[in-house]
């Protein structure tokens, strides 16, 4: 399994609330963007935990996708079927009490348009991901956007 490769099913996995202790590691060490090791063998088990179901997250700076407040573990995301819209589809939201789909899922690439979400938007889980209780792989001075305080 080459670096990138690595990079993303950890990434992937980290997306879907699995234990970073369950990635396969090789003789390569997986680095962060700085230069950071963040291999997954020196991340003790259980370093990433879903947070319990919570109201919406704040976001940090402008056009953030919304983080998921809630378990996603086991939830089918198919190219056949997308349980996310169980509750969020604009069918669905009121009743469920969940956020609708922004309206943005709804153009293709030109900007047109249409009746079903775009198939570019699809999997949610590309851009949303769910709120871990993790400790920062390594150190950062990011800061909230100020119009969002």
């Amino acid at each position: 399994m080459n670096k990138k490769t690595r990079q993303i099913a950890l990434a992937l996995m980290v997306a879907l609330g699995l234990s970073a202790a369950a990635v396969p590691v090789g003789a390569q060490n997986v680095s962060s963007i700085r230069g950071a090791d963040v291999s997954a063998n020196e991340l003790p088990a259980g370093s990433f935990k879903p947070v319990p179901d919570q109201p919406p997250i704040q976001r940090d700076y402008v056009q953030q996708p919304p983080l998921i407040p809630h378990k996603v573990e086991g939830y089918e995301l198919t190219k056949n079927f997308n349980r996310c819209m169980d509750c969020h589809a604009w069918s669905r939201y009121k009743e469920t009490g969940a956020t609708k789909v922004s309206l943005t899922h709804f153009k293709d690439r030109d900007g047109g348009e249409l009746s079903n979400i775009s198939p570019r938007r699809y999997f949610c889980m590309q851009c949303h991901v769910p709120q871990m209780d993790a400790k920062p792989l390594v150190g950062n001075t990011f800061q909230r956007a100020e119009g969002l305080r």
